[in-house]
């Protein structure tokens, strides 16, 4: 496994660790329950998965030109490894309430996946070339994918992680 989808497995795991189906699942008012914040998680990994595979099987990279904007969110996320707060969520990527039990044992599964089909491009196209577009930070790489994960999947356990200490 890649270095940075390993650390984000372990601290995912981490932040998780001893955390009952309840106290994923507890409701938070208007914010995610932990079990909300993995099934984000596991959609952004499921997504990028089949963003990889589009490409496989196109034969090509299937990344566009980036913006202004998507080049300086770039520069943040992944140059600096700073996930800004308090940005939604695209819609593909919001939970839509799968049940703790099934999330879990989805994360690691889907994030082993993720690591697969990656490493898959980046042997096809080259580690520098662009492959897929993030919906926000526009083309990345294969290092970029795997960066803007490790960041993105950090900030949210954290979040898992406060959310424990709140249950305990």
């Amino acid at each position: 496994m890649d270095f940075y989808i390993q650390q984000l497995h372990d601290a995912l795991e981490r932040a998780t660790a001893g955390m009952s189906p309840e106290q994923l699942e507890r409701p938070r008012g208007e914010k995610w329950s932990a079990a909300q914040i993995l099934e984000h998680l596991l959609l952004t990994y499921k997504g990028t998965v089949k963003g990889m595979e589009n490409c496989l099987a196109a034969g090509k990279p299937l990344a566009t030109s980036a913006t202004l904007k998507q080049r300086l969110g770039a520069a943040v996320v992944i140059g600096l490894g700073h996930m800004p707060k308090g940005r939604q969520a695209p819609e593909r990527s919001q939970p839509r309430g799968l049940p703790a039990k099934e999330v879990v044992p989805q994360i690691w599964v889907n994030l082993e996946l993720m690591d697969d089909a990656i490493a898959r491009c980046e042997r096809q196209f080259g580690p520098r070339v662009k492959i897929v577009d993030h919906p926000i930070l526009g083309p990345l790489s294969a290092q970029g994918w795997r960066k803007f994960h490790w960041v993105h999947g950090s900030h949210h356990a954290r979040q898992i992680e406060n959310i424990r200490r709140s249950t305990e």
